[in-house]
């Protein structure tokens, strides 16, 4: 399981070190295992935080989704807004989940599978695309399509070794 390391809201000098060798600890930075495929919370395998990915399109926003509207894909619980998103997502969910199973774009370009903020996101030719911070995205922003094609590459390979 890659160890998920979301330094938003981390509190104190002592807690950093602790969540960065139990990283270590849990599996190498950048390996991804089968049931790593999706983002997913620490505890209890929520995709990205519990955002509503269909919000992303449908409203132009990143809105926290609600225990209420649940669905389950890829191994991990996917949390939406309404009862009307989570139909849509049900539907067709590869049109609306993130790429590279929520993890970092900026990342990906680097072939390391690492953290995403939800809140830090663009939309690329009709697909979703999660970064680590709203300064990653602005960068990855400028170099998009070349950006896009060396991740695409580098999750492929990651996903590859999921299914040997």
């Amino acid at each position: 399981m890659i160890a998920r390391v979301d330094w938003k809201g981390v509190r104190g000098a002592v807690v950093a070190p602790v969540l960065l060798a139990l990283s270590f600890i849990l599996g190498a930075p950048g390996s991804v295992r089968a049931e790593d495929l999706i983002n997913q919370t620490f505890a209890g395998g929520v995709a990205i935080d519990g955002y509503d990915p269909v919000a992303y399109f449908t409203e132009g926003q990143a809105v926290k989704g609600s225990d209420a509207f649940v669905h389950e894909w890829l191994g991990a619980t996917w949390h939406f807004a309404s009862a009307e998103h989570r139909d849509q997502f049900s539907a067709d969910p590869v049109s609306y989940a993130p790429q590279y199973g929520g993890y970092c774009s900026s990342g990906m370009v680097s072939g390391v599978a690492s953290g995403a903020n939800p809140e830090a996101w663009r939309i690329v030719d009709g697909k979703l695309y999660l970064f680590d911070s709203e300064r990653s995205e602005r960068i990855w922003a400028q170099h998009a399509p070349g950006e896009i094609d060396t991740a695409d590459a580098k999750w492929e390979v990651l996903k590859t070794g999921l299914t040997q």
